[in-house]
């Protein structure tokens, strides 16, 4: 009998935040179900994860006022569980990894995204699984910092420029953020319990000490936040689809 200690590979599976109201678009509706191409922002934000073969599952994190989710035609998905969320992304992904314990194994994987990131492109996202795989804590996507950086300060009727920024070592963070499943459970609930603001996961991952890795992903994955976002993700995924 041939002794084979290798380990299978850990299991992935998604969750996506989609718990927020949007306040900062101005529209009826919250800017994950504004129409998109032909589907909705949270539909195109999704997509990438079912069609990755090493997703397990997508844990979706819903704002308990929610009414529109049921609608689409992805809620009956097999690979879909919906989940209500918290006041705070960090209750959402804490409340969607609760979820998570049920159906793996600590030693997964989990990988977070945000709702109004429509723009995800398939091949960032199978690097960012390839690449941390084997990591024992996880990572994030990333672009660095082009632009100068000023840091500014209220003035008596006007925003001044305080200094400018050394932009050497400035990355932006972008989802996915992937992470160990025990790993991120545990820096959440700290975060939590010591009220510790974060906004993202990789922030709450640094909280405890550990290290996380950083990739570079693609600039044009874009999130959501102004009106004038809907044109450019538009345009972004309809070249996308040509490519």
């Amino acid at each position: 009998m041939s002794k084979d200690t290798k380990h299978p590979p850990p299991g992935c599976w998604a969750i996506i935040t989609a718990a927020g109201t949007s306040q900062r678009m101005g529209t009826a509706i919250p800017k994950q179900y504004l129409p998109l191409q032909d589907a909705t922002v949270l539909e195109a934000s999704i997509s990438c994860f079912l069609r990755h073969p090493r997703i397990n599952a997508v844990i979706v994190a819903l704002h308990a006022n929610d009414q529109t989710w049921k609608d689409l035609r992805i809620a009956t998905h097999k690979s879909i569980h919906a989940v209500i969320g918290g006041a705070t992304r960090a209750q959402s992904v804490n409340t969607a990894l609760s979820r998570l314990t049920e159906l793996s194994q600590a030693n997964d994987f989990v990988i977070v995204h945000d709702a109004a990131r429509p723009c995800l492109n398939y091949a960032d996202l199978d690097r960012l699984i390839n690449k941390l795989l084997q990591d024992e804590v996880g990572g994030i996507l990333a672009v660095s910092v082009d632009d100068t950086i000023k840091r500014a300060r209220r003035g008596n009727n006007s925003i001044e420029v305080e200094s400018t920024i050394d932009r050497t070592h400035l990355w932006r963070a972008l989802t996915p953020q992937m992470f160990r499943v025990w790993v991120l459970r545990k820096a959440l609930n700290y975060c939590l319990q010591n009220n510790i603001k974060v906004t993202d996961e990789a922030s709450a991952v640094e909280a405890i000490g550990l290290q996380v890795k950083l990739l570079e992903g693609r600039r044009d994955n874009i999130k959501i936040t102004w009106p004038q976002d809907m044109t450019l993700a538009a345009s972004i995924i309809k070249h996308n689809h040509k490519c």
